[in-house]
């Protein structure tokens, strides 16, 4: 059954058609040019026939060569958009687009970006220009604020026409009404948005000039000089303090710490909270003083600027030593640009400013993000244009085309433009101020702010919602939790226990030691290579929680004293083994919780440097190791291992710990081990496997020359190093497995299960590990524990994508776990199939992603499936993400605000995602799609009656015009005059007091139910019924009015205008799904507003007739003629259909 799912879940007809005619041909033909290609990814089952089948769907595919695939999938989809209808909806836009970025890639030409030689403090040296080290955020200049943000109100249609129809004002013959009547709505819009977009603009600048205007401390040849970030060069010798902001990327040279060696934080560039380890180049560090850099001639070979934040590959040269020094340098040797500095004082060399900064290359040009309701709207002004293009030829037609029948034809257009109402843009933009406002103000989510005030209705309309994992669904602190020893576990209520099995197994060694100091060796050794007999409980804790606190790569930090500030008296601290000053850091948590629980068990690790460790026993006394070899975790190897010498026996012992996939073809043979991993994983808990083993000193040189030549050579470097490690890694003695607890936000699992149900698909991408990854999808529920989970392993080639691919479509209903380098493969080969595939899956989890990764996956998904997306983080290195998605949505917390300053809203906590989606965000949607049918349903009335009265009019009596006024000699269309705009703008303007306060005072009790309602509310069909609704009123008041007030048809304006404000006040209350008595005062707030206009209007109104019985039980009459069926249409419709909320309450 699984073998029979096609490639494309959803194909149309005619390409199933079309894809068995090509089967056909082939078999017909018989083996085609790709075929032997086609035999290298048969699978093994040949059961699988369709496994055997290329992913792409077409013959040219395998015809092309590999390099080409990449460009296959967006050729297709490019090849269905084709045609005539989409170059009348898209096409033009995408031509006009691409000729203009065609010209302004001409204009700014980019540099090719090359390998360069930097000469320590010699700037001058560069032989190329390097661009200046100024960050700059902005989207505008002083030249180009007017002109881009008028371009990015008159692209869209409904814009376009308001300038349009306002400007035709100015033609005489065209003129129908008073200026400020257009003007003044279109004028107030843009001066909102012009304000609205110098403020952003003048906040991003105070930024950058913050950022660039910072002081730095700038080595030369006469000492220290002061400089700005802005005015920092390609070879300048820069002194970074601790806690500062490292400006620009730079090659370590030297730092005040002892060990060479300083860590920096690197949460605003990757997003990981853990501090990094960089290591000073030996050369420069050993350098008796700062000036000797300036007498040593040496420079830095650097490759060319890229995007890769993991990786870096250059060269240190002195030329001035005899013979000349060589030094590789790697990532470790590097400061990227926005990291922080968090240990000691450092000196670098700058190699990359500006733009060519790994931070800013991995950071995308925010864009202008528009609403999917405003396209939606602006989709349904074009259909109400050509309506009214056909409306005013069908006038035209019924006057027989007489006379200047064009001049006619655009006076009628001008006539019922209020079927597209240019008070529309104003009452949207005045309800979404309104809805950012109640956001802000919501006492549920305190702290949450509203950047982006243009879009709040899109959080209403999510289907992707993409998240970071640290920080955001974690708060990235580790606590153990279990030690578990094969037949006794111990957790979090036992760990007393272990303390006091540690505490007497130093005390039983040190009374051995002091009642016989020169035997004790020789005792342990004898007893090292005796017959294995089964230890004692408490010495496999002892073995066990040695090998924890021995096999890591925590450095313990320890504050300076105050006073210290002399470089040679930095490492005066490191003596002070206090543990009231001491803090651990690691690039991973994991370690970092393990080292802490050994302290808390009595046994502590006091210092660390690059050759030696040293451990403090519960007595105080001090143990000291010399660090052998450092294996470093790797996401291939899934463990990582220390070979240690303890200084006081001379034993040396190979430890190691990784995920239990890797560790147990390595352990000797054991019955527990997979049964207690499944048992923690199932309680959300991260597993490690701890094992070692005893080397002699006649194994460990002999490993050491191996692996030193493994070391040097050129070729397959990685394979043969592997080789040699692996040649230790047997039969290892199986210690422990310990349990720790990533701790998740608070609210996570319930958060995420609420977007489950209301049908979000939630993708979590993180640069942490897959293990982390997988693990914490687990805990957090974004994976439930039924659902199966496929991990995506590592693919290199297209072959081996492709045999991944047809594995994993062979799957149902599971999530998918993708690390960032197959990520990148399965794009270049498959995009549109691997995304497809991926879409499916109820959770994808992809790890090891780098920024612009992140961001590339938001675009993908709304470049394939059309939907909205939304991105969630908050570090750095989630900016790109957040401006991309079509809402992106930041968080203040450990890693700074930089993700919530450059998302559309900001929150303090991942649990308030929930209310400000499921209420805010569904409740802005459901109200701006009902306010703008409204004020469309509005225009529609107006326009109707004057068809109508056009239809039926008396020759000397405008629609529009006051008592007695007379059509105008030679004038072609009579009711063609707009009359008394002032009752309109008002009326206008009641509208939109009333359905602002109105509609944003509807949504309290909806919150209740804000998960009961699905479906959209803004769409063709209630578009239609909205215009049903609009020519049946519009119709009734019209030839109401003619067969109630035959005789007193000269008021027609009185008339009509009453009843249609009538008619609007019970057509609110008829919307209106909760009252609140907001609404009853704004209903009659409304209402007086009209009756106080007519006082200032009497050229317009005879206030005489209209304060008579008989005037208002005639228009009572018509107004209830208009309404009643829909109110009696509304109920029948909730008792015979009612909605899913009611069914509930019921």
């Amino acid at each position: 059954m699984a073998d029979q799912i096609p490639l494309y879940p959803v194909r149309s007809a005619a390409a199933a058609a079309a894809n068995r005619k090509r089967a056909a041909y082939y078999s017909a033909a018989g083996p085609r040019p790709g075929a032997d290609r086609h035999s290298r990814y048969q699978l093994e089952d040949e059961s699988a026939h369709l496994d055997e089948m290329p992913l792409m769907m077409s013959e040219e595919g395998f015809e092309n060569e590999e390099s080409d695939y990449h460009t296959l999938p967006r050729a297709r989809i490019m090849q269905r958009k084709r045609g005539l209808e989409w170059f009348v909806c898209d096409g033009w836009k995408f031509l006009c687009t691409s000729c203009c970025g065609w010209l302004i890639n001409i204009c700014r030409r980019k540099k090719e970006l090359k390998a360069r030689t930097v000469w320590l403090g010699c700037p001058e040296k560069c032989e190329e220009k390097h661009p200046r080290n100024s960050i700059k955020n902005q989207k505008y200049n002083v030249f180009t604020f007017i002109p881009g943000v008028l371009y990015e109100q008159f692209k869209f249609f409904l814009n376009l026409y308001f300038l349009v129809i306002s400007c035709s004002q100015f033609v005489p013959a065209l003129k129908i009404g008073y200026l400020y009547t257009y003007w003044a709505p279109l004028g107030f819009v843009l001066a909102v948005t012009m304000t609205r977009e110098a403020i952003d603009e003048f906040r991003r600048f105070q930024r950058d000039k913050e950022v660039n205007s910072q002081l730095y401390s700038k080595l030369t040849v006469r000492g220290k000089v002061q400089v700005k970030s802005s005015d920092i060069q390609v070879g300048d010798l820069i002194i970074v303090e601790k806690n500062q902001r490292i400006p620009s990327d730079m090659v370590f040279l030297r730092t005040s710490e002892k060990a060479g060696s300083c860590f920096i934080r690197t949460d605003q560039l990757d997003g990981e909270t853990d501090w990094k380890l960089k290591v000073a180049v030996s050369c420069t560090q050993q350098l008796p003083a700062l000036g000797d850099l300036f007498s040593i001639s040496a420079y830095v070979y650097a490759q060319k600027p890229q995007m890769d934040i993991h990786s870096f590959e250059g060269t240190f040269t002195r030329e001035d030593s005899d013979p000349p020094i060589h030094e590789s340098l790697s990532i470790e040797n590097t400061l990227w640009a926005s990291t922080i500095v968090a240990s000691g004082t450092v000196i670098g060399v700058v190699i990359y400013t500006g733009k060519e900064t790994r931070s800013v290359m991995n950071t995308s040009n925010p864009k202008n993000k528009v609403g999917l309701l405003d396209l939606e709207l602006n989709r349904l002004t074009k259909a109400l244009f050509l309506a009214l293009v056909a409306l005013s030829i069908v006038m035209v037609t019924l006057q027989g085309f007489v006379g200047p029948w064009y001049r006619n034809l655009f006076r009628f257009l001008l006539l019922f433009s209020y079927i597209i109402p240019i008070s529309l843009r104003v009452n949207l933009d005045m309800g979404k101020a309104v809805y950012g406002w109640m956001m802000m103000k919501d006492e549920n989510i305190p702290g949450t702010v509203v950047r982006t005030s243009t879009i709040p209705e899109e959080l209403g309309r999510l289907v992707y919602l993409l998240t970071d994992k640290t920080g955001t669904l974690t708060q990235n602190e580790m606590i153990f939790k279990r030690l578990h020893l094969g037949t006794v576990s111990y957790g979090a209520d036992t760990m007393d226990e272990i303390q006091s099995h540690v505490r007497d197994s130093y005390s039983q060694m040190q009374s051995q030691a002091g009642g016989n100091n020169t035997g004790s060796t020789p005792l342990r050794k004898a007893q090292s290579s005796a017959p294995k007999v089964r230890k004692s409980v408490s010495s496999r804790i002892h073995e066990a929680v040695k090998a924890i606190v021995l096999c890591h790569n925590v450095t313990p930090v320890y504050e300076s004293r105050a006073g210290v500030t002399e470089e040679t008296e930095f490492a005066e601290a490191d003596q002070d083994f206090s543990d009231e000053n001491r803090t651990y850091q690691a690039s991973s948590p994991d370690e970092v919780a393990l080292v802490q629980w050994t302290e808390s068990v009595g046994l502590t690790l006091v210092s660390r440097d690059l050759t030696s460790m040293q451990l403090k026993t519960p007595s105080g006394q001090v143990l000291s190791f010399c660090i052998l070899q450092l294996f470093p975790f790797t996401s291939e190897s899934k463990r990582m291992g220390v070979i240690v010498r303890d200084e006081s026996t001379a034993e040396i012992t190979f430890y190691m710990k990784g995920a239990d996939v890797a560790m147990s073809p390595i352990v000797q043979y054991n019955d527990w081990l997979e049964e207690e991993c499944g048992n923690m994983a199932r309680e959300g808990l991260r597993t490690l496997v701890v094992a070692k083993k005893a080397l002699t000193e006649e194994q460990y040189q002999d490993f050491e020359s191996r692996y030193t030549q493994a070391k040097l050579s050129m070729h397959d470097r990685s394979l043969k190093v592997a080789a040699v490690v692996e040649s230790l890694e047997r039969e290892m003695e199986l210690l422990c497995l310990t349990g720790v607890e990533d701790q998740l936000q608070a609210d996570v699992r319930p958060t995420l299960e609420m977007l489950r149900n209301a049908g979000i698909k939630i993708w979590m991408l993180t640069g942490d590990k897959l293990e982390t990854a997988t693990c914490i999808a687990k805990s957090s529920h974004l994976v439930s524990r039924t659902q199966d989970i496929h991990i995506f392993r590592q693919v290199t080639s297209r072959g081996e994508a492709h045999l991944e691919l047809n594995a994993f479509r062979r799957k149902h209903d599971c999530a998918l776990v993708i690390s960032g380098d197959s990520l990148e493969v399965c794009l270049k080969y498959y995009e549109h199939e691997f995304v497809e595939l991926a879409c499916q899956c109820p959770a994808v989890v992809c790890c090891r992603c780098s920024p612009t990764q992140k961001a590339r996956i938001v675009t993908l998904l709304q470049q394939h499936t059309g939907r909205r997306t939304c991105a969630i983080g908050d570090g750095g290195n989630d900016v790109s993400m957040i401006q991309a998605a079509d809402c992106g949505i930041g968080i203040e917390g450990k890693e700074g605000k930089q993700a919530s300053l450059a998302a559309d809203f900001s929150i303090t906590q991942f649990r308030h995602i929930g209310r400000l989606l499921m209420v805010h965000g569904r409740n802005s949607y459901k109200r701006s799609a009902a306010l703008g049918q409204f004020v469309m349903h509005r225009g529609l009335i107006i326009s109707t009656m004057q068809v109508c009265h056009h239809i039926h009019h008396v020759p000397s009596v405008l629609l529009s015009a006051g008592p007695g006024r007379e059509a105008r000699d030679g004038d072609a269309l009579p009711g063609a005059v707009q009359g008394p705009h002032q009752v309109r703008q008002g009326s206008t303007d009641c509208s939109t007091l009333r359905c602002c306060l109105m509609i944003g005072a509807a949504g309290d009790w909806m919150c209740q139910r804000s998960l009961s309602t699905p479906g959209r509310s803004l769409s063709f069909k209630t578009f239609l019924i909205w215009v049903l609704i609009s020519i049946y009123q519009g119709g009734i008041l019209m030839y109401g009015a003619l067969v109630l007030f035959e005789s007193e048809f000269v008021h027609v304006v009185a008339i009509s205008f009453t009843a249609l404000i009538l008619t609007e006040l019970l057509m609110v209350a008829l919307t209106v799904r909760t009252w609140h008595w907001l609404m009853v005062v704004a209903e009659f707030l409304s209402l007086g507003c009209y009756v106080s206009s007519l006082a200032f209007l009497n050229e317009y109104f005879d206030v005489a007739f209209i304060t008579t019985v008989t005037f208002l039980w005639k228009v009572s009459a018509i107004t209830v003629v208009s309404c009643l069926p829909l109110y009696v249409l509304k109920y029948l419709r909730r008792k015979l259909s009612p909605p899913s909320y009611c069914k509930l309450a019921s």
